[in-house]
């Protein structure tokens, strides 16, 4: 499994591949969807995450005082979500020159851990995370929420795959989305389910809220398919 610094090096050479264009927002989404499931795979704790205290440097460095993410304070400095994606990587290489030799070998051995069961419990993004985001959307998405959601979907997924996980069943329910929603609004294009929402909506807030209502119609569809199969 690559860690931190490999996929951070990735994103960075090839944003297209994994968040659609470099964009600090979206970025900042699929990182945390990734490191959500190391946590949950591996049992880590959250204080061995390399961007440990990237926060707080960038509070200081831009001198504010005010509470804000590091990616609401690089896009503020920067003003467009390209610029500040580039930037990300400039301010992240200068923060980690100034940690002291031991925190970043620390770091390092955080990235390739040793699987602790014992820190573990189990549950399922797709099915406890979303039904969290449902109820109070602004403790986890907040600039762009339909295009943040999609992802923290996709950096989850990506963790997972990479150690080899089998896909839940919420996880496999979720992979027929895509196809659903092409289907129902006639889109063949190669677009993904949160692009194609968000085409059809005013804002990326009305469009969480009707990736909520579509997503509800999905499940209640494969339920009763499973209904008919089981009645025939």
């Amino acid at each position: 499994m690559m860690n931190l610094s490999t996929l951070l090096q990735n994103i960075k050479e090839n944003p297209v591949i994994y968040i659609d264009k470099p964009s600090i927002t979206c970025l900042s989404s699929f990182v945390s969807g990734w490191y959500f499931s190391r946590i949950e795979h591996f049992g880590l704790n959250p204080q061995g995450y390399p961007m440990q205290g990237f926060n707080e440097w960038m509070q200081e460095r831009a001198k504010i005082t005010v509470s804000r993410s590091w990616n609401e304070i690089i896009l503020f400095l920067c003003w467009t979500e390209r610029n500040a994606f580039y930037r990300f990587f400039e301010e992240y290489e200068q923060f980690l020159k100034h940690k002291d030799d031991s925190k970043i070998q620390e770091s390092e051995e955080e990235a390739s851990p040793t699987r602790d069961n014992s820190k573990v419990r189990k549950f399922d993004i797709y099915d406890e995370i979303l039904k969290g985001i449902k109820k109070r959307p602004g403790m986890y998405l907040r600039i762009n929420p339909i295009t943040e959601l999609d992802m923290l979907l996709r950096g989850y997924s990506l963790a997972r795959r990479e150690v080899g996980i089998p896909p839940s069943e919420p996880e496999k329910e979720f992979e027929g989305f895509q196809s659903w929603v092409e289907e129902k609004y006639g889109i063949d294009s190669g677009q993904s389910w949160s692009k194609i929402i968000l085409f059809y909506s005013v804002d990326e807030y009305e469009a969480l809220q009707k990736f909520f209502e579509l997503f509800e119609e999905y499940l209640n569809r494969n339920k009763s398919l499973e209904l008919d199969e089981n009645c025939g």
